[in-house]
């Protein structure tokens, strides 16, 4: 089972994803941060998620703070960050695809946001591989 950490200042969105993602399927486990400071402090607390689901307009921190201050840190920075976001502007998508593994507007179909995640799970996995080598 994988764990993925949702970090969304609206509960709803965690809420569908868990239901959408969770509930679906035993795939996966979802885990939700309200902000990033909780975030950050459920990865000091050695939860270590598969990955990350995070949006970026949050109040006190932002998304870009809690996406840099995650891959500041050698023992979280291969987590995999996929940017899930109601801003559609061309300087966001454009940071967004540079930095992260994904980009995806709100609001997301789950069944594509599912795909999208196993992409990058795929992804990862062959860059290990790749790596090993």
């Amino acid at each position: 089972m994988k764990t993925i950490l949702v970090v969304d200042d609206n509960p709803d969105v965690i809420n569908s994803l868990k239901i959408g993602l969770e509930d679906t399927t035993l795939e996966y486990r979802i885990l939700g941060a309200e902000n990033g400071q909780k975030c950050l402090e459920i990865l000091n607390n050695n939860i270590m998620p598969d990955i990350i689901l995070l949006d970026i307009m949050m109040p006190q921190m932002s998304g870009w703070e809690v996406f840099d201050r995650i891959k500041k840190d050698p023992l979280l920075s291969t987590i995999p960050i996929i940017f899930l976001t109601a801003r559609t502007d061309r300087i966001a998508k454009n940071a967004g695809n540079f930095l992260g593994d994904d980009y995806i507007e709100k609001p997301f179909d789950i069944i594509d946001l599912k795909k999208r995640i196993e992409i990058v799970f795929r992804n990862k996995k062959s860059s290990a591989i790749s790596n090993k080598k």
